[in-house]
């Protein structure tokens, strides 16, 4: 472990994913404000330091290291990744009996569209399932795609000024992952969110062609569009992920073709008070990640 105990009054709040997109603007966000606990497999990436945060080595399949991380908590960011492990399950029953009174997880926007079966929109549905199960207070963060997903691009618009995507004109509200993190940490932190599932989307469906075009203006040169076929699009996916969650993917993406991912909400501006922010904006916050 890392970092010095937590100080100063109020409860402990727990982060995990903190290495990871989401959690790490939630740990960000929250040091500082809160006594705050970070439950991380390699304690030496995470980068949020301070005198009230706490980092401690764990792992969802490790029961002691989760009694350890969990005990004085009050609530937690629960973020799970493996498509075929009971994290969620073994992290609510740890919860549970170091007496932790609410999770908020971060989920998916496609486990309340009755058109989705994939494989891993299935496993979500588990997944709040197994919370539910455990009788803890809950909160679910359903998320569209990340804008930080279009980070993936960043070295061929480097080397070719060239972006390659399946489907280039299909739509998708696309949210910053910063706004999830910010509803997140308002879940975390003041009541009257407990059983609520926030659906979580960017002001406006956008298509990677757009994005490419935006993204064009904002370093200032010229990028081109290319179309993947299917075929290109499941080689790639299958070099990063098991062929199961390739596939869903891939499933996914042709749900996004017909229109199915480009509803837009109000939910961020709802709890936090100020309109999510666009993909122009996310795209000029790290034009420095595609800068040549």
């Amino acid at each position: 472990m890392r970092g010095s105990e937590e100080r100063g009054a109020g409860p402990v709040i727990l982060v995990t994913g903190a290495t990871g997109t989401v959690g790490r603007e939630v740990a960000r966000l929250l040091a500082g404000r809160f006594p705050l606990r970070v439950l991380a497999r390699r304690p030496e990436r995470v980068r949020i330091t301070g005198e009230r945060v706490r980092v401690v080595a764990g792992d969802y399949a490790d029961r002691a290291s989760l009694d350890r991380a969990l005990t004085g908590v009050r609530a937690a960011f629960l973020v799970t990744n493996s498509p075929v492990e009971p994290d969620d399950e073994r992290f609510a029953d740890a919860a549970r009996a170091a007496g932790v009174r609410h999770l908020v997880k971060l989920s998916a926007h496609a486990v309340a569209d009755p058109g989705a079966d994939d494989f891993v929109t299935r496993r979500q549905r588990d997944n709040e399932a197994a919370v539910r199960a455990s009788g803890l207070d809950w909160t679910f963060l359903r998320p569209r795609r990340f804008m930080s997903n279009t980070l993936s691009w960043a070295g061929s618009i480097r080397s070719e000024g060239v972006v390659r995507a399946l489907y280039g004109l299909s739509p998708n509200a696309t949210v910053d992952p910063r706004d999830i993190a910010e509803v997140a940490v308002r879940a975390l932190t003041e009541p009257g969110h407990e059983g609520r599932s926030y659906a979580l989307s960017g002001p406006e469906p956008v298509s990677a062609a757009q994005q490419t075009a935006e993204l064009s203006e904002v370093l200032g040169r010229p990028l081109r569009f290319e179309e993947l076929s299917r075929r290109q699009a499941r080689e790639q996916l299958l070099r990063r992920y098991p062929r199961p969650v390739a596939d869903a993917l891939l499933d996914s993406a042709v749900r996004q073709l017909t229109g199915a991912k480009a509803t837009v909400g109000n939910t961020v501006l709802e709890v936090t008070g100020r309109p999510a922010r666009a993909y122009r904006t996310w795209a000029r916050d790290h034009a420095a990640a595609f800068a040549a």
